[in-house]
């Protein structure tokens, strides 16, 4: 159960990923060392500090709640009611080279709903965040207003994560829906490669983002961005239009069901 503290978990989460994002910006450009985590991945000193300073503030507002951190693993009950779900440093690769194109996000799931996240842009200034009914944008510090969050498929730009692994290949390819022709008659690709570009498919920057992958119920990487877009009232779906986190999973989220049904008629076509 929360504290008698009277902040609430969507301001908390608020907080929590302004503290990653504080560290973040603080060490950008300073080589920071690498950390080897097996099969091309790693993390950098960043990722660990800006992790440490989000469960430092998570911790001390909400000390009996689990966590799972992105590099520090689990800690608190394995059946505890409420989970936070940290990812101190998405698209770490982005940042190793000077590239300021990632994420900090912060979620908390309350049985099997996610009620509270916050993604933040470190270098953008910008907190995208959601009390689980409304999606909401901040921009700078702690002072200034928020902005209601409104998708917007105008742009016809969708960003499609290329990065492994790729469970439902052969049937779906992300880089053969880049190729189909239909997808070149509708939209214009982009590749992230941060959790930051579903965030914002919320705020009507991106009209879609795609992508194939298996485990993202409980994803540092993703919880926060499909918690914002399906409070913003964006189509979320799996890679074959089933329910989130069900099936063969992957992920679709787009502003509107026109955009959402020509992505998966696109991705149906591959199966053929």
């Amino acid at each position: 159960m929360p504290s008698m503290n009277t902040e609430s978990d969507a301001q908390l989460a608020v907080r929590a990923v302004r503290a990653g994002a504080a560290v973040v910006r603080e060490m950008y450009g300073t080589s920071p060392q690498r950390f080897d985590k097996g099969g091309g991945d790693f993390a950098t000193a960043a990722d660990l500090a800006a992790e440490k300073a989000i469960l430092d503030v998570l911790s001390t507002a909400r000390p009996d709640d689990a966590v799972t951190g992105e590099e520090s693993g689990r800690t608190g009950a394995d059946g505890a009611e409420r989970r936070w779900l940290v990812d101190p440093l998405c698209g770490t690769l982005n940042y190793a080279v000077n590239t300021m194109v990632v994420a900090v996000n912060v979620a908390l799931r309350e049985g099997s709903s996610i009620t509270a996240a916050a993604s933040a842009d470190p270098f953008g200034g910008e907190v995208f965040w959601t009390d689980g009914e409304h999606a909401r944008l901040h921009r700078g510090d702690t002072g200034g207003t928020d902005e209601e969050l409104a998708p917007s498929s105008g742009s016809r730009l969708v960003d499609v994560n290329l990065d492994p692994p790729f469970p439902n290949a052969p049937g779906f390819r992300a880089v053969g829906l880049l190729a189909a022709p239909e997808f070149a008659e509708h939209f214009r690709p982009r590749v992230v490669s941060s959790t930051l570009a579903v965030a914002w498919v919320a705020a009507g920057r991106r009209a879609a983002y795609v992508t194939d992958g298996r485990g993202l119920r409980d994803s540092v990487h993703f919880a926060a961005g499909i918690a914002l877009c399906e409070a913003a009232g964006c189509v979320v779906t799996g890679i074959h239009g089933q329910p989130p986190h069900t099936g063969a999973e992957g992920l679709v989220v787009a502003a509107d069901r026109e955009t959402h049904g020509l992505l998966l008629e696109m991705i149906r076509g591959q199966g053929r």
